[in-house]
């Protein structure tokens, strides 16, 4: 049988070692500088954004619990006496502005005002406002800093979504996970940088494109690893039958052979991807069964999070596995909760989507607070845009339409100061009072508490310097501890 290697060597010629010998001492440079920066991946040293973090962090770790199809702020943070009071009275126009309006509500004759149903109490110290839908998150509150006052100009869904996480809403850019992963890269050699786990509620079920955890034109070294609850939680991950560690160790090796005879020919950083994969594949072999591996855990563990823990594929349960993620140094995780979009039914879909999250939320800000994590590690909880303070539908089972003018989203620990309420709206929950907060405003702090400057902090892609922020967003420094 031909030697597949040696049959490459014998087409070996004085124009291919002169351009292999110039590749090999660029590809030598290039790594000491990767090495310095902790990046790895192959990047070319121009988009290299110096060394990282740029200033002390004051957060290791990111667990993001995004709440996909869009919350209502009114039925969980925001509450509006006054407009429970002018039930059913018109939107003044004064109020709306001849603000956007989507397709679903747009041609409707009227825009009744409607004031929420739950129950809300103030708790804690702080004295926040929550419904009684959060009965959970209700003791944690002064653990949470809760932003009353986000904006974005996206009003569907894709694009809403596609925003928060890249930074645009048109798709083509890469994650807030990939960019830390770029930029930090992995405190777990067996583990990848960003994780995300997916979960279902019983609600209106908004698909969500694996493009949102994606690298786009980073290395896609850097995209989102998606684990599975069940057999094979990452898919092709075990080894074929009658295939041993050391056949299998065996055939990489060769793999990676080949693999760097063709990155010395075409000196495509890809093809250093492909390497590191393969290699993280092999490790992540032995480290996820040990992950996924729930046995270590005492049963105060699942009273805490509740008896969907022990379900896989429950937010509960990932909720549990993004504590055990980070604590094995895992730098983004991120969740999805599917099902919030209440364009009718919005207390009942509501409820009921709360009552999916709600314990284990809290559950996690007190696991990790309890390990010693939650200063180092940064929580977010919240949706896409938020819902409006009038009715979609004029029965008694009514629902709410997009509403990106405000919403509320709320973080924890990881540089953020806990227990405090910032920003506003307006007595019938419409406009932004005072404090605004935009979605790249939220992109540069999220990065500033990791120890990045998002202006500093680019990618040279086809001539053009690209950011997570864009060309906008400014640090809330006053939610900074």
């Amino acid at each position: 049988m031909t030697n597949p290697l040696l049959e490459h060597h014998l087409h070996f010629n004085r124009r291919t070692f002169l351009h292999r010998a110039s590749v090999g001492i660029g590809s030598l440079t290039l790594g000491s500088l990767l090495s310095r920066c902790g990046t790895g991946g192959g990047e070319p040293a121009d988009n290299l954004a110096g060394l990282l973090p740029h200033f002390a962090p004051k957060a290791k770790r990111v667990i993001y619990l995004f709440q996909s199809g869009a919350p209502s702020q009114l039925e969980l943070f925001d509450w509006k006496p006054v407009l429970r009071t002018m039930n059913g009275q018109e939107l003044p126009e004064s109020v709306r502005k001849g603000q956007r309006l989507t397709g679903m509500t747009a041609n409707q004759k009227r825009f009744p005002l409607a004031g929420s149903l739950a129950k809300f109490t103030q708790h804690g110290q702080s004295g926040a406002w929550l419904s009684d839908l959060l009965p959970y998150t209700s003791r944690v509150v002064d653990e949470l800093c809760i932003i009353k006052s986000m904006h974005t100009e996206a009003i569907n869904h894709d694009p809403a979504v596609t925003f928060f996480q890249t930074g645009n809403q048109q798709p083509g850019r890469p994650s807030v996970g990939s960019w830390l992963s770029y930029g930090l890269g992995s405190e777990n050699a067996n583990l990848p940088a960003y994780i995300v786990l997916l979960s279902r509620g019983q609600g209106n079920i908004q698909p969500l494109a694996s493009r949102v955890w994606g690298s786009a034109f980073l290395p896609s070294v850097h995209q989102g690893v998606q684990f599975r609850m069940g057999k094979d939680p990452v898919l092709y991950l075990r080894d074929p039958e009658g295939m041993d560690s050391i056949s299998r160790r065996a055939m990489l090796d060769k793999i990676a052979d080949l693999n760097r005879l063709h990155l010395e020919e075409f000196g495509d950083p890809e093809i250093n991807t492909r390497i590191s994969q393969y290699e993280m594949a092999y490790r992540m072999q032995t480290s996820v069964p040990e992950l996924l591996d729930l046995s270590d855990e005492p049963e105060s563990t699942f009273r805490l999070y509740g008896t969907d823990a022990m379900m896989p594929g429950t937010f509960a349960a990932n909720a549990l596995m993004a504590r055990r993620l980070s604590e094995r140094g895992v730098r983004f995780v991120q969740l999805y909760h599917m099902g919030w979009d209440a364009h009718s039914d919005v207390l009942g879909m509501t409820g009921r989507l709360a009552k999916d999250v709600d314990q284990a939320s809290a559950a996690l800000i007190t696991d990790l607070k309890q390990r010693g994590l939650l200063d180092e590690t940064l929580v977010i909880w919240g949706g896409e845009f938020g819902r409006t303070n009038y009715s979609q539908g004029l029965d008694a089972g009514f629902g709410r339409d997009h509403h990106p003018r405000c919403f509320s989203i709320w973080m924890a620990g990881g540089g953020v100061k806990p227990g405090i309420v910032y920003g506003e709206t307006d007595e019938l929950g419409y406009n932004i009072a005072e404090n605004p907060v935009h979605v790249h405003d939220f992109q540069a702090t999220l990065l500033h508490l990791m120890g990045i400057d998002h202006e500093r902090f680019t990618f040279t892609y086809q001539g053009r310097r690209f950011r997570l922020t864009d060309v906008e967003g400014s640090v809330v420094r006053d939610i900074l501890a």
